[in-house]
């Protein structure tokens, strides 16, 4: 496991991360629970058109909650974070799978040769690096002309009425607090806001939509299929990172085209926004 860890990174954020899989290993989180959740990210990806035996990347593997659904349908991964705590808990949940290989390395050094993968994703990972194009661009350039890639970001509710967005605004003015305080006060906060404002909402759109109601514009609807375990993970995960950047879907769909994607489509659901695009030939 080659230690490469490079620039475009921001070391706090890294080691927030590395403490949060290991915390939050995955390992409590139903299988059919976590599958639909991978099913929602990977619906737009083309498994039918990969060839037989094909190679590719997870970047920014973290705990290889991706990896476990990945890895059986593939014929050889490479799991990739700059984090050596999360490769750890990566290696234990993917035992499983003879044919994950682990880097730690950052996105800039992704220790893969130009021009060899099949395929590569990075979910929910370059809205955290201080150059997120950047990123993109290294990412595409370890794929084989053609070679899909999938990319989610965080979103800019640039689909959503304004009373929504201002609430992210105080949420995220929440995290610029949160997110630099010492580790154990920090976990705290996050785990009274995944009881006492994720779980409520999240159980009142369960319990509306049940009775016929439209739940897309209560905000944290998406967790009303989730257990609490992914909620206080994502709660950590929200509002203990101190960098975070979100994009609009026409800025996604400029940095996947700048970095040298073509054919790129967006999910038309939840989560936003995720995107497919194929490196040019």
């Amino acid at each position: 496991m080659p230690n490469q860890i490079g620039e475009n990174l921001d070391p706090d954020v890294v080691a927030d991360f590395g403490r949060e899989w290991s915390t939050f290993d995955q390992t409590n989180v139903d299988a059919a629970e976590l599958e639909r959740i991978f099913d929602r990210y990977f619906a737009l990806f083309p498994w039918n058109t990969l060839r037989p035996n094909a190679e590719g990347f997870d970047l920014g593997c973290g705990s290889g909650r991706w990896a476990r659904f990945c890895a059986p349908r593939v014929g050889c991964l490479h799991c990739i974070d700059p984090s050596r705590e999360a490769l750890e808990v990566a290696k234990q949940n993917l035992a499983a799978q003879s044919n994950c290989v682990f880097h730690e390395a950052g996105v800039n050094v992704i220790p893969l040769d130009e021009q060899s993968m099949d395929f590569g994703y990075a979910l929910g990972v370059l809205h955290h690096v201080p150059d997120t194009l950047a990123g993109i661009k290294t990412c595409v350039a370890k794929l084989k002309p053609g070679a899909p890639f999938l990319l989610y970001l965080y979103y800019a509710f640039d689909n959503r009425p304004p009373w929504f967005k201002l609430t992210w605004r105080a949420s995220d003015a929440m995290r610029r607090v949160i997110s630099v305080l010492p580790q154990p006060l920090k976990y705290a906060a996050s785990q009274v806001i995944a009881i006492t404002v994720y779980l409520p909402f999240a159980t009142a759109a369960r319990i509306l939509e049940k009775q016929g109601w439209p739940v897309d514009l209560i905000p944290l609807s998406a967790y009303r299929d989730k257990s609490l375990y992914t909620m206080r993970t994502d709660a950590l995960d929200r509002f203990g990172t101190r960098l975070e950047k979100r994009f609009t879907k026409a800025q996604i769909e400029r940095m996947m085209a700048e970095a040298g994607l073509e054919r790129i489509a967006f999910g038309d659901g939840e989560p936003f926004w995720c995107a497919l695009g194929y490196k040019r030939n």
